[in-house]
């Protein structure tokens, strides 16, 4: 399908690119054949990396790429847990790491100009020196905003605040016979034509390659309040979620977590979190302008979830204890990878969580597996992690991978199936990449399956963009 890289292309990327900038050393290009998604495929290696420093050297790529049938794979920061950015077929990794400046803070807009290599962490930076702020917080500060877009990125602020669809304004892309266009602009409303730009957003890099973006920025809330409540059981902690609610409270985000993977995070950052009590806590965060206001809305959290079966409420009112709540809660994930085997990245309508929940605990108890599960209760979307270990007395007990993973796939599967007969998806946040695809015809009909495939077939017609993912 795909032709192999011969020294003649190998000659022209580096007259675009410089010598510099075109890897082709084993050693080198290593680190380009997977993301952070636990379960590495073998043979994901691309023939040569390529680091274009402008958006006419990526045109000049994926044009020299269509003519000679090479496949093209983009590459933000790696940090994504679906293999959208593994090469499946070798070819050219289109790593965007050089195109990372922030190239204007529009004030009088409250939009900025960045390029897609910069990171998040990067943006967040240059943004609060202006004076401004930026809501969605998807996870890994080194995630770069071409590969945040690509995903639609999320984050546990999506449920105030949106995700990155929300923030993107404008786009400029490349397509893949090199061809630039510029979806969008410096603009609130547009209804002219058909909304390319949320074409874009979310594709994965299969419909052409994000260069800039002008993204949406706004002014801080002033305070910030987090809160640690214990319950007793995960049907008592969900169940909470709509009465906070429905007192015409929305908080900046609400999340849902057990004490076995916060003792074992703890444990792993030698941090405490506020209590031990329960089984399964909620965190919720909310913000305003004004510092009486916070008072009244945790005030009134606290009031709703301990006449419905809270244990405590724990208030971590200063930046330091918020910051250590908020560090344990963002490092579950490393604290438990070791013996992660996937993480499902289901989202269900809200109401639904409690019923999922159920169907997760029946299935561990069915298969006899550990399936820690914490996430978005704000917005529906649930982390369910598939663990090759039990936990008992506080650690991770490792168990051999080939004797369950037959009751993985199984589990995994019926999770997928459940979530779909409750409306929801089988991604919210993490993009379906390369290890999702087998699954995407349990979230979607196949008519929408068969428009999406001939969307791909009129934008990239020699199918060179990131090839065998979604799909």
């Amino acid at each position: 399908m795909f032709n192999k890289i011969n020294d003649s292309i190998i000659k022209d990327l580096i007259a675009i690119c410089g010598q510099n900038n075109v890897l082709t050393c084993r050693e080198e290009i290593a680190g380009y054949s997977y993301d952070e998604y636990v379960n590495q495929l073998p043979g994901c290696v691309p023939e040569v990396v390529v680091r274009p420093g402008s958006t006419e050297e990526v045109s000049a790529i994926l044009k020299l790429a269509e003519e000679n049938r090479v496949p093209v794979t983009p590459r933000g920061g790696g940090t994504g847990l679906a293999g959208g950015c593994v090469p499946v077929h070798g070819g050219i990794v289109l790593s965007m790491q050089r195109m990372n400046r922030f190239l204007e803070m529009d004030r009088k807009n409250q939009m900025a100009v960045v390029e897609a290599g910069l990171t998040l962490g990067e943006f967040i930076q240059a943004v609060e020196k202006e004076g401004f702020y930026f809501p969605p917080h998807p996870g890994d500060e080194g995630a770069m905003f071409g590969g945040m877009i690509a995903t639609n990125a999320g984050g546990s602020r999506a449920v105030k605040y949106g995700v990155i669809r929300n923030y993107i304004r404008g786009l400029e892309v490349v397509l893949s016979g090199g061809q630039v266009i510029h979806p969008g602009g410096k603009l609130i409303k547009n209804s002219t034509g058909y909304n390319l730009l949320h074409l874009f957003i979310g594709s994965e890099g299969t419909l052409g390659v994000i260069t800039r973006a002008i993204v949406q920025v706004m002014t801080r809330p002033t305070f910030l309040r987090t809160m640690v409540i214990p319950f007793n059981s995960i049907e008592q902690a969900i169940d909470n979620v709509p009465l906070i609610f429905e007192k015409g409270i929305v908080p900046m985000a609400v999340e849902f977590v057990g004490l076995d993977v916060i003792q074992l995070t703890e444990k792993h950052l030698n941090l405490n979190w506020p209590s031990h009590q329960g089984e399964v806590h909620l965190m919720v965060i909310v913000d305003s302008p004004s510092e009486d206001d916070l008072s009244r809305m945790t005030d009134q959290i606290a009031d709703v979830v301990l006449e419905n079966g809270a244990v405590d409420v724990f208030v971590a009112d200063t930046k330091a204890k918020q910051d250590e709540v908020l560090k344990i809660r963002s490092e579950i994930y490393e604290a438990i990878k070791k013996e992660t085997v996937d993480i499902l990245d289901i989202c269900v309508p809200r109401s639904e969580i409690p019923g999922h929940m159920r169907k997760v605990q029946e299935v561990a108890q069915r298969y006899d597996l550990w399936l820690p599960s914490f996430g978005h209760a704000g917005d529906g979307n649930i982390h369910i992690h598939l663990m090759k270990a039990r936990y008992e007395k506080g650690q991770m007990v490792p168990v051999s991978y080939e004797e369950i993973k037959d009751r993985l796939e199984a589990a995994r599967q019926e999770l997928f199936k459940d979530a779909a007969a409750r409306g929801g998806v089988i991604s919210g946040e993490h993009g379906i990449g390369l290890y999702k695809k087998n699954y995407l015809s349990l979230s979607l009909e196949a008519g929408q399956i068969e428009m999406m495939k001939r969307i791909k077939q009129a934008l990239d017609p020699q199918g060179i963009l990131n090839p065998g993912k979604i799909f």
